[in-house]
């Protein structure tokens, strides 16, 4: 697996030099550079240390002013070089690049030990306790110390045979197969157009992927890559990287952008993060802090907001949510450094929880439990972080690709995962087109609510069968996903929890239920249609018989037509619904001996007057049982 190792160290201990006399290759490319002969960019080289090992080198800038940049650079390395000079010992970015690497996760290096043919061997005994004194409490606490000389190359031979040991038995943690390329450096190459570099942070890269810029999400094509300055079909993780870009200028990318996988990624102002304020900061950070923050390749200002405390001490940590003025795109488990304004230097280091958050304030009513929800995320295995993230995404859920970015979990293993969760109903995929998955413990929840909406429509309305669909989904579940409402409907139906019935919704238990004189006056229309048949009495003259307005009646009428008692064939007509069932056999029977239908004709089969004849001739038409050509009638179909 292909391994890149990064230096650190304070300005002038001799970084850019060692690794020339180690690579052969000069990273100091900038004219600048040279006439001031201090590094200022990030610079590149690589050496083959076996057959099939060749070692990255990112060498990074010492002096305070150009921190950023190294931050920059030690964003995509395995391991660290720490470069410290013999004549001058720790020194003030000494101290700082290695707690950059601390916050930013690298946990393990080598010290090279440099100018040693600048000092005597006293001096040098001394200067070697000092570091490793200093050392015993970090975690190159156990790392080899070689003294070494760029110019006459005494100790390089050890340093060598050291890294070719320590990269070959070394095994970087890289979870997600998610191509993510952050971008270090952009450019144009004549006859090529643009092109972008960077350390593969994870997944893969090969020419002629579809590709997306983020967080702008422009859309390209990996034209050419290549791989340690080498063409390459294919770039994988660990591996500095350049990628021809199809379709875009110079100007359309920076450093701090990422190149990555169409789709994949998700731009967000709001990430939550545990933060970690560095023992060593002068002082603390104050809730609602502007700070430099570093992710990747990018610096942005940002503000900080405390979940529980109005200050965090150096040496605590805690749950915060960073608030950035434009939208950044990260990865549950990236680390990330915030430096201090005045003075300029690094404080605190930040663990990403949550890349799609929405601002949380104190007041609201789950704020605690979001609060005990994202302290679960630190350290849980694969399972409880799935189920945690999609309990803090709530009832939009997640799509697939966001829960890899929620989670950084390889996709593979992801789909076996959710898989498993789905056959423990852990997890429900409500939306089968777009992916989308929500909790289960959450479903459940929604479940119950809708089961509770249901039985207080059926107390208010006792008359009615039930709710329709609709009728559901934009009083109950109108903020909620409309294919949440559908599983939910669906998953009670499945369960019994809820019946269907004449295409309405109701719980099993329910049963309409009449008030004495409404059951009386059910009864009585019900006489009275089944008696009157396909020519029932007007209704004015029913409804004044029984002393009632139809408003009064109304709810008995929809009770009759939900119980297929009586059919409305038109405002102010209704008739026998039997009727109109032999009716419909009847003009079937008819049409088995017959092509047409006229007025004369349907009143053989049905021997009533034009005013019912005209409203049942139209009803058959609006149920499709015949079709209207000209004065005929034909049947359908």
């Amino acid at each position: 697996m292909p391994v890149i190792m990064g230096t650190a160290g304070h300005i002038d201990h001799g970084k850019t030099t060692l690794v020339k006399a180690l690579t052969g290759i000069d990273c100091d490319r900038l004219a600048e550079e040279k006439k001031r002969g201090i590094t200022i960019e990030l610079g590149f080289a690589f050496m083959d240390l076996a057959e099939d090992l060749r070692l990255g080198v990112v060498d990074v800038p010492g002096h305070e002013r150009f921190v950023k940049n190294m931050v920059a650079g030690a964003a995509g390395i395995d391991f660290v070089l720490l470069v410290i000079a013999a004549d001058e010992g720790i020194m003030p970015q000494t101290r700082e690049h290695l707690e950059i690497c601390t916050l930013l996760g690298i946990s393990t290096g080598l010290v090279a030990l440099t100018k040693v043919d600048m000092v005597d061997e006293e001096w040098l005994e001394m200067v070697t306790d000092d570091v490793s004194g200093y050392l015993g409490s970090t975690f190159l606490a156990d790392a080899p110390i070689f003294p070494v000389s760029a110019h006459t190359g005494q100790g390089l031979d050890d340093l060598k045979a050291a890294l070719v040991e320590f990269a070959g038995g070394f095994a970087p943690k890289r979870r997600s197969d998610l191509f993510r390329l952050p971008v270090d450096r952009v450019f144009t190459m004549k006859g090529h157009g643009t092109v972008v570099t960077g350390t593969l942070v994870s997944g893969a890269v090969k020419a002629g992927d579809d590709i997306m810029i983020y967080p702008q999400e422009f859309a390209s094509k990996a034209r050419t890559v290549q791989s340690h300055g080498e063409q390459s079909q294919q770039a994988e993780a660990g591996q500095r990287t350049a990628v021809n870009l199809l379709g875009l200028d110079v100007a359309d990318v920076s450093r701090g952008d990422v190149v990555a996988s169409p789709d994949a990624l998700f731009p967000n102002t709001v990430w939550d993060v545990e933060l970690t304020c560095l023992a060593s900061s002068p002082r603390g950070l104050k809730h609602r802090t502007e700070v430099h923050f570093h992710h990747g390749t990018r610096e942005v200002l940002a503000r900080l907001y405390f979940l529980d405390r109005d200050k965090l001490e150096p040496g605590e940590r805690a749950l915060c949510q960073v608030v950035f003025p434009q939208p950044m795109v990260g990865m549950f488990g990236d680390r990330c450094v915030v430096r201090t304004f005045s003075p300029l230097r690094t404080v605190a280091g930040a663990h990403i929880l949550r890349p799609e958050a929405t601002m949380l304030r104190r007041r609201d009513s789950n704020f605690a439990e979001n609060c005990e929800q994202l302290s679960t995320l630190i350290s849980c295995s694969d399972e409880d972080r799935i189920r945690t993230q999609l309990m803090l995404a709530g009832p939009p859920g997640l799509q697939f690709a966001q829960l890899v970015v929620a989670t950084n979990i390889e996709s593979k293993t992801l789909e076996r995962l959710l898989q498993v969760m789905g056959g423990k109903s852990e997890v429900c995929l409500f939306d089968k087109e777009r992916r989308t998955f929500a909790s289960g413990k959450i479903v459940d929840e929604l479940t119950q609510a809708a089961l509770s909406h249901l039985e207080a429509f059926h107390r208010k309305e006792p008359m009615k069968l039930g709710m329709s669909r609709g009728e559901l989904a934009s009083a109950w579940g109108r903020e909620l996903p409309a294919k949440l409402v559908h599983f939910i409907v669906e998953k009670g139906l499945k369960s019994g929890l809820i019946v269907t019935e004449q295409d309405v919704l109701r719980l099993p238990q329910h049963r309409v239920s009449l008030a004495s004189d409404t059951a009386k006056l059910k009864a009585t229309l019900t006489d009275v249609y089944t008696t009157g048949e396909l020519t029932p009495p007007n209704l004015k003259d029913v409804l004044a018989e029984l002393d009632l307005n139809f408003k009064e009646a109304a709810p008995v009428y929809k009770l009759l037509q939900d119980e297929g008692i009586i059919v409305k064939l038109k405002e102010d007509m209704y008739v026998s619904a039997q009727a109109i069932a032999q009716l419909i056999a009847d003009v079937r029977a008819y049409f088995q001996t017959n092509d047409e239908m006229g007025p004369t004709e349907f009143k053989t089969i049905a021997p009533v007057s034009r005013k019912f004849a005209i409203p049942l001739m139209e009803y058959l038409d609006k149920q499709r049982i015949t079709i209207r050509v000209g004065d005929k009638r034909r049947l359908r179909g």
